[in-house]
């Protein structure tokens, strides 16, 4: 793996480390508050007339971003993380299925070719304003629509598979199509579709921070980067750190999802 894609994974491990031991990182909890008129905006590395140091400063309403940041990451994370689990669930079966079935596959690479057509931010707010907006509704919303570029690949990656003479062999002892592509082609599949899927996971991290700075996404007081990033862009002179900072974290976390992916498609 190349030193750029080792960064990354770096990167995105101190994020998610950073997510987990969020509670005992952060010098005070996301919403807490002690004084609004004396703790707002408060440049960052700054000791507050309480005792509280605020390294990443404090927003409109006197509250930590550091700890918000940290407990945002959770959030964004963790829905960025399991829509790109339901994108890959679904499109690993639907593009297995598709290569296995044969007579499935004209049905199957239809409906994955119109929701390719479908432009994704359009069909997500579409989801997004006919429901309550929160978190479930972000990774069933990001889940469901990015599914398709997984499945063409999937399909792709089985479709050669299944040419190789050690599937030949398989399919002489007895298997089954579907315990073949288990025991056998998946594994070799595999690094592609985790490329995809890490790939698929710094889309999802943008995407949810959009829909969060629209109101289609997980709700405030809850902490996210798109809330934060929401909250900050009408302090962008008097106070640019509140919403730069979870600006800078989507960045470094998209471009190390980005860096990982590349290295692992570079590996096979």
């Amino acid at each position: 793996m190349r030193t750029s894609s080792r960064l990354g994974l770096v990167l995105i491990v101190l994020f998610a480390a950073a997510a987990v031991f969020a509670v005992r990182l952060a010098p005070v909890g996301p919403g807490d508050v002690s004084d609004v008129v004396r703790t707002r905006f408060l440049p960052p590395g700054t000791i507050d007339d309480f005792g509280v140091l605020h390294l990443l400063g404090t927003d409109r309403l006197g509250r930590d971003v550091w700890s918000r940041l940290l407990f945002g990451a959770r959030i964004s994370l963790a829905v960025a993380a399991l829509a790109t689990v339901v994108a890959a669930v679904v499109g690993i079966a639907v593009g297995a299925t598709a290569a296995l079935v044969r007579p499935a596959a004209g049905f199957l690479l239809g409906l994955t070719d119109f929701s390719l057509a479908v432009p994704r931010v359009v069909l997500l707010l579409l989801l997004a304003s006919l429901w309550q907006p929160s978190a479930r509704l972000a990774v069933l919303t990001l889940g469901l629509t990015g599914w398709m570029p997984i499945a063409r690949l999937a399909y792709a990656e089985t479709r050669g598979q299944l040419g190789r003479a050690y599937v030949d062999g398989a399919r002489a002892l007895g298997g089954g199509r579907f315990r073949l592509f288990r025991c056998h082609v998946l594994p070799n599949v595999a690094p592609s579709l985790l490329a995809a899927a890490t790939l698929g996971l710094g889309s999802a991290v943008s995407l949810e921070a959009g829909l969060s700075f629209l109101g289609l996404g997980v709700q405030p007081p809850a902490a996210s980067w798109g809330t934060m990033i929401a909250s900050g862009r009408d302090t962008v002179v008097n106070a640019p750190w509140v919403g730069l900072v979870p600006g800078i974290a989507l960045v470094l976390v998209v471009l190390s999802a980005t860096l990982v992916a590349d290295g692992l498609e570079r590996r096979q």
